[in-house]
């Protein structure tokens, strides 16, 4: 079982930045993926991007240069830089955490309760 905890929306002007952090607890396995998506009214739930455990990362084509993810292995934290933000990345980001549990060899998947992001022009 694992927890998430999100912090970081808020609003903020066209061109401004924000930078978004998701903590996970509990029981975690080295081999996972932890990663945000974000969910605009009247849109279905998109990837944002997403970082494997040994550092590789994918983005939508939208936010590539402008969107930079991370994680802190450490601390079990991914953050999701946001620079230039535009109007149209205004939504409701999600972060998640997919992991194997190398002893069932079975998958799970988590998600966070959601922190809202508004850019306004």
């Amino acid at each position: 079982q694992v927890q998430l905890v999100e912090s970081g929306g808020g609003l903020v002007q066209a061109g401004g930045s924000l930078r978004l952090s998701c903590a996970a607890s509990g029981s975690i396995f080295r081999i996972n993926i932890m990663g945000w998506y974000r969910q605009a009214p009247g849109k279905q739930r998109e990837l944002v991007a997403r970082i494997f455990n040994v550092g590789s990362t994918n983005y939508a084509d939208a936010v590539k240069g402008r969107f930079t993810i991370s994680r802190d292995n450490a601390k079990n934290t991914v953050y999701l830089q946001m620079n230039s933000l535009k109007p149209e990345d205004t939504a409701v980001y999600y972060c998640y955490f997919h992991q194997l549990d190398t002893g069932t060899w079975s998958g799970s998947d988590y998600w966070g309760q959601g922190t809202s992001v508004t850019v306004s022009s």
